[in-house]
C-alpha cells in the first residue's frame, strides 16, 4: 500500500493548490462556473485527504500523528473539512481563498518532510487517541477560521470607514454576515473541541493510570473552552454582537495559540510523546 499512499501524498498539495486557485479566480472574477465547481473540487480533495490518511493509519498501524509532519497533514485536512462544512451550513462562497491557503500550505510542508513510520511508541497506537487528536485539530481549526473571519472583518469595517468601495467592498459578504461566519466557525471549534475532551477523559485513565488533572496542557486546553464557552452563551443569551464578537474570537484565537505554545514549551506535560 505504500504506493498509493506516497502518491497520494504528491497528489494532495497539488489539489490543494487546485482548490485555492479556483477560489482566489473567483475572489477576483465571481464567474458562474468557476464558482459552481470549486466546491466539488473541494470535496473530492477531502475524500482523497481522507484516504490518505485512514491509508497511513492502517498501513503504519497507528493514527497519522507520531510527528509534527503527521499532524501537517491532519492540520491541513482539518482547516478544510471545518470551512467546507461552514460553506455548506451557510451558503457563502466567497471568502475560501483566506482559509484554504492555511490548508495548502500546512499540506505542502507535510508532503515535503514527511516520513514513514513504522516503529513508534505503544499508546500511539490507539485509535482513540486518533480520534481524540483529530478532533482537537478539528477544533482549533474552527477557532483559526474564527479568527480569520474576524480580520476580514476589521479589514471591510476599515474600508468602510475609510469610503473605499473597491475589490474587498464587493467581494466581501457585508460585515454582518461575517461577524455570523466567525461566530459560526467558534461554534464548530467549540463543539470538535469538546467531542476531544470527553474522548481524552475516556481514554486517559486507560493509558495514563497515574496521570493528574493538573497536567499543564490539560489545564490550557479546559481555559480554551471555558473562554469559547462563555463567549458563546453571552451571544447566545446576551447584548454580543457586532466588534464585540469579532473581539472575542481574535482574543479566543489568541489565548488558544499561547495556551499551546506556553503548554508545549515550558510545562512538562505527558502529551509529549516524541
Amino acid at each position: 500500500m505504500l504506493q498509493p499512499i506516497d502518491s497520494l501524498n504528491i497528489l494532495l498539495p497539488i489539489l490543494y493548490c487546485l482548490v485555492f486557485a479556483a477560489y482566489t479566480y473567483d475572489f477576483f472574477t465571481e464567474k458562474k462556473f468557476v464558482s459552481n465547481s470549486k466546491r466539488i473540487i473541494l470535496f473530492v480533495t477531502l475524500i482523497l485527504h481522507a484516504l490518505y490518511l485512514v491509508s497511513r493509519t492502517i498501513e503504519f498501524d497507528h493514527p497519522p500523528i507520531t510527528s509534527k509532519f503527521e499532524i501537517f497533514s491532519i492540520i491541513a485536512f482539518s482547516i478544510g473539512f471545518s470551512y467546507f462544512i461552514l460553506e455548506l451550513l451557510t451558503d457563502i462562497r466567497g471568502t475560501g481563498a483566506f482559509i484554504i491557503l492555511f490548508s495548502f500550505v500546512f499540506q505542502i510542508a507535510s508532503s515535503l518532510f514527511i516520513e514513514h513510520n513504522f516503529v513508534v511508541p505503544e499508546v500511539l497506537r490507539n485509535r482513540l487517541l486518533g480520534l481524540h487528536v483529530i478532533n482537537a485539530l478539528l477544533g482549533y481549526s474552527g477557532i483559526t477560521i474564527s479568527a480569520v473571519y474576524g480580520l476580514l472583518f476589521i479589514l471591510l469595517y476599515k474600508n468602510l470607514k475609510a469610503n473605499k468601495f473597491g475589490l474587498i467592498f464587493n467581494r466581501l459578504p457585508s460585515l454582518e454576515i461575517l461577524e455570523k461566519l466567525s461566530y459560526y466557525s467558534a461554534v464548530i471549534g467549540f463543539v470538535l473541541l469538546t467531542i476531544a475532551i470527553i474522548i481524552g477523559i475516556i481514554w486517559l485513565p486507560n493509558a495514563f493510570p497515574k496521570f493528574s488533572y493538573f497536567d499543564p496542557k490539560l489545564i490550557g486546553t479546559f481555559f480554551v473552552w471555558i473562554v469559547y464557552g462563555i463567549g458563546i452563551l453571552r451571544k447566545l443569551f446576551g447584548n454580543f454582537y457586532g466588534k464585540k464578537v469579532i473581539l472575542f474570537s481574535l482574543i479566543g484565537f489568541v489565548i488558544a495559540i499561547m495556551s499551546l505554545i506556553i503548554t508545549s514549551t515550558l510545562g512538562k506535560t505527558f502529551h509529549s510523546f516524541y
